[in-house]
């Protein structure tokens, strides 16, 4: 009787990931992507960081002009896996003394992976590694992006990646932070060669890097006296929130000092944004050094950045924050460089809601900035309205466009009132990038408080952590005058501490948010996305959820999500055996207020942790799709050769002596599974292999 000798390895290998499979499927993951961002007309690698990125074969980024293919995928190693690889460089090395160019590329690639391998990586949840290329095309629209990785088995979540126009600048790729002993930290911080400290850029230009635990990266250039410098910082735009990180993002921090070491500007946070922008006039002609680092000298991988240097048009405020629809939406702008610049041209059949506009000069696009669009009637508030006895009269409904224009300011305006009204107040300026901390009174003819208000949590406001918009609703108690009172609570103001203030009687509506903005569906079965219901004004009734004109293949029954509850789960199924390309789907609410029904669609979101506490739903652009069948295994990538059959005849024979096994028969299915990845990704030799499988097969 015979018996071979040789266990083919894909036959083990699908059998394995069945078994996994079946257990769950993990859906992928990425913290990191890092340039966060490349120049129009370029194409560039960028390195990800994540889990559950096991057969990652796709690279997708929303919008026009910019594609993406994945080039290496380095899955995160254990210590056996390590051992396995030392064992392959031991044997390498006992060869012969002249290598051919498979073993010497053999040999790059082993050295290549052992480098990036970290036992106790600093965050386990991105130490799975791919290497991914994107091009540009040359007229591909500059801005935010998302980018997402596409496996066999599901489709990430997205991150914001930029199309630039400036010349871009990036640091090397950080290796995998290890964890940081209490006591002995020092043995786990970056070893950073002393000429890659500093880096010489000519402006303008945008800088790309990831800041390691207690690092600082400078950037030296050359500026003439009188040039009005921007230099704007990307990073929590790029991650909003680190889960795992107090505070809960990379918080930098910008020097800029002249050649002597003169500090010439600082900041750290712009406003009330994290990310710090310096703005200044040059001083003098010379050469200057910007610094970034962390607040608290903290750093991994993950703590990527993007600065933007030179005289770039950057848009500080604007007024008004909003305007009417079907009306000409226009506003006057402040801020760096803007000679002859315009706004982004909103037209009147632009509908109600938010929108990103910028300014563009020579070209250049700037800092986008919040507009909204409302279809109540407007009007601008006027100066003196400090108090009662000046204040200003508003006929309901309105929106008041107004301004916080001096310290200690308040503006006021008077309504009349019915015993048993409603009234509405509420305040939308942080939310549309003012640096305005609103408070809100109400009081009635005497001076007699009737309602007050600081912050109001607006749940549907994305990664906003301080909600600093006020809101009242309150009833009236008698006939007669009422005053609004707005102000800023730290009595700070300005001509950019602008608002739109909206009064009027309660208009019951939602808004919906779907996390997560990726499904992973198996063949033939489906998929639940949570639906999140932001109330307003009151509104408390049920909501109807569906899909909205479903592709092909994907249906979802109608659920509804309860009166006074906020949220619902949504299955969406699919026929399809599997999809070559994610599908987009779109969900909708409908509700019925008196007589009217009220339509939304849901935003996409992912749902995100702040500082191992707080969860916020960061909106996506898209809610995507994919299908796979879990019964289908990729071809290997590489089959071993046939090994000759031995009988045991032959083997008793030998004179050699049985060694005993080397893995118990629980070990078996790990081991083989590791040298399965290791010689799919080509870091195993046939010999070695086979030799490793016979140890196995010795075992059982």
């Amino acid at each position: 009787m015979t018996r071979s000798l040789w266990i083919p390895v894909v036959v083990l290998a699908g059998l394995l990931a069945t078994s996994t499979s079946a257990q769950g499927q993990t859906r992928p993951y990425i913290g990191y992507v890092y340039p966060a961002g490349g120049q129009q007309g370029t194409t560039f690698q960028v390195k990800l960081g994540g889990q559950g990125l096991d057969d990652v074969n796709g690279v997708l980024v929303s919008g026009p002009g910019v594609s993406g293919k994945v080039v290496e995928y380095f899955r995160k190693l254990g210590p056996q896996e390590m051992t396995l690889l030392r064992e392959q460089m031991a044997e390498i090395r006992k060869g012969p003394g002249k290598k051919d160019a498979a073993i010497v590329d053999l040999t790059a690639r082993i050295e290549k992976r052992m480098k990036e391998y970290v036992q106790r990586p600093a965050c386990a949840s991105i130490s799975s590694v791919v290497v991914a290329e994107i091009a540009m095309e040359a007229d591909a629209p500059p801005g935010p992006r998302e980018l997402r990785l596409v496996t066999l088995r599901g489709i990430s979540n997205p991150l914001v990646f930029h199309v630039g126009q400036l010349p871009e600048h990036s640091r090397k790729a950080m290796l995998t932070s290890e964890l940081q002993v209490l006591g002995k930290e020092e043995l786990a911080l970056r070893k950073r060669p002393p000429e890659e400290v500093e880096v010489s850029v000519t402006l303008p230009c945008t800088v790309n890097g990831q800041i390691a635990s207690g690092e600082v990266n400078r950037y030296r250039f050359e500026a003439r006296e009188g040039q009005r410098l921007v230099i704007a910082a990307e990073a929590r735009q790029l991650i909003p929130y680190i889960a795992d990180a107090v505070p809960g993002w990379f918080q930098p921090v910008l020097v800029l000092r002249d050649a002597q070491g003169k500090e010439v500007a600082y900041n750290d946070d712009y406003r009330f944004q994290p990310d710090p922008v310096i703005s200044c006039e040059v001083p003098a002609d010379g050469e200057y050094v910007l610094s970034i680092t962390d607040a608290l000298y903290r750093g991994r991988e993950d703590f990527i950045y993007r600065v933007s240097l030179g005289e770039l048009p950057f848009v500080t405020s604007i007024f008004p924050l909003g305007a009417r629809v079907g009306e000409s939406a226009k506003a006057d702008m402040k801020g760096w460089n803007l000679e002859s610049a315009e706004l982004t041209a909103l037209t009147p059949e632009t509908g109600p809601g938010t929108y990103l506009i910028a300014a563009s000069r020579d070209g250049l696009i700037s800092n986008r900035v919040p507009f909204a669009i409302d279809s109540l009637p407007e009007a601008t508030e006027k100066e003196p309205n400090g108090d009662a006895a000046a204040a200003r009269k508003a006929r309901l409904p309105v929106i008041m466009n107004g301004r916080i224009d001096r310290p200690g300011d308040w503006d006021v305006f008077r309504i009349a009132g019915k015993a048993g009204d409603t009234i509405v107040a509420e305040v939308f300026a942080r939310r549309l990038g003012s640096p305005l901390d609103s408070l809100i009174k109400v009081t009635d003819a005497a001076g007699a408080l009737v309602a007050l208000n600081d912050d109001n949590e607006d749940l549907g406001s994305g990664v906003n952590t301080h909600h600093a918009d006020s809101y009242v609703m309150a009833k009236l108690p008698a006939d007669g005058a009422y005053y609004i009172h707005l102000g800023d609570t730290a009595r700070h103001g300005g001509e950019e501490y602008a608002y739109r203030l909206r009064l009027s009687s309660p208009e019951p509506d939602f808004a919906l948010r779907a996390a997560p903005s990726s499904l992973t569906m198996r063949n033939r079965s489906g998929a639940t996305v949570t639906v999140y219901a932001v109330r307003k004004d009151g509104f408390n009734g049920p909501i109807k959820l569906s899909l909205k004109d479903p592709p092909e293949g994907y249906s979802a029954s109608t659920v509804t999500l309860p009166a006074n509850q906020q949220t619902a789960k949504l299955w969406i199924k699919t026929t399809q055996r599997a999809t070559t390309e994610p599908v987009r789907l779109t969900i909708e609410g409908r509700a019925s207020v008196g007589d009217r029904e009220i339509v939304r669609q849901a935003v996409p979101a992912e749902d995100r942790m702040q500082a191992f506490l707080w969860r916020h739903l960061v909106p996506a652009e898209e809610l995507l799709a994919v299908v796979f069948d879990p019964a289908y295994q990729p071809p290997p990538k590489r089959v071993p050769p046939p090994r000759p059959a031995e009988t045991e005849e032959v083997a008793a024979a030998s004179d050699t002596p049985v060694e005993p096994p080397k893995f118990t028969k629980q070990q078996v299915a790990g081991r083989l599974r590791q040298i399965n990845f290791l010689y799919q990704e080509g870091l195993l030799t046939d010999e070695f292999s086979a030799k490793k499988i016979a140890e196995c097969e010795a075992a059982r």
